[in-house]
């Protein structure tokens, strides 16, 4: 008789969930998502499986890093791109200066959005890298043209770190979703 009870409670339950998903909808809400109403919760995972806090605050972090890096990198270029690769003529100008500054706000914000929370090592030694680099940088006196040679060269390792600087901070936020 239990058993009855209980099947009679499913298949009620899985019928109003079916009529609810399957109105004329198409289960999606407004937003084009599925439907709360279909699962009883938002579902920010593809998996329908919930996501944990962590994973939500790693999200959080990626979402607001990756935005302003996204600005800076498409403002300043990356890599071979970036005023303060080595190869550029412009790794020793204030131009690298400013992508160099673009970089330390960047990272600064990496380190206020973890806030030392655990799960985000490769960020946090990212962003911490960088801002000692561009500290360098600066002490040099790298963006005002350097005339001495040994000034220049030491200007050089700084200014190849902060040239892949964008790019290594939206790797670290990836890794933070995965904990690392």
């Amino acid at each position: 008789m239990a058993s009855r009870a209980l099947r009679a409670t499913v298949l009620v339950g899985l019928a109003g969930v079916l009529a609810t998903g399957c109105g004329g909808g198409g289960g999606t809400g407004a937003s084009g998502k599925p439907s709360e109403a279909v699962s009883g919760v938002s579902s920010p995972a593809v998996s329908g499986d919930p996501v944990s806090d962590k994973g939500l605050f790693a999200e959080k972090v990626r979402a607001a890093v990756d935005k302003q890096v996204g600005a800076d990198e498409e403002r300043f270029g990356s890599g071979d791109r970036s005023p303060c690769s080595t190869s550029s003529s412009l790794v020793l100008t204030s131009t690298c200066g400013a992508a160099a500054d673009a970089t330390a706000a960047d990272a600064e914000l990496a380190l206020r959005e973890i806030n030392g929370s655990h799960g985000f090592a490769t960020l946090d030694a990212v962003a911490r890298k960088l801002v000692t680099s561009v500290r360098s940088y600066r002490d040099l006196g790298c963006a005002t043209g350097p005339t001495a040679a040994d000034t220049r060269e030491a200007c050089l390792v700084p200014a190849a770190t902060i040239a892949h600087g964008f790019s290594d901070l939206h790797d670290g936020t990836v890794l933070g979703l995965s904990g690392k």
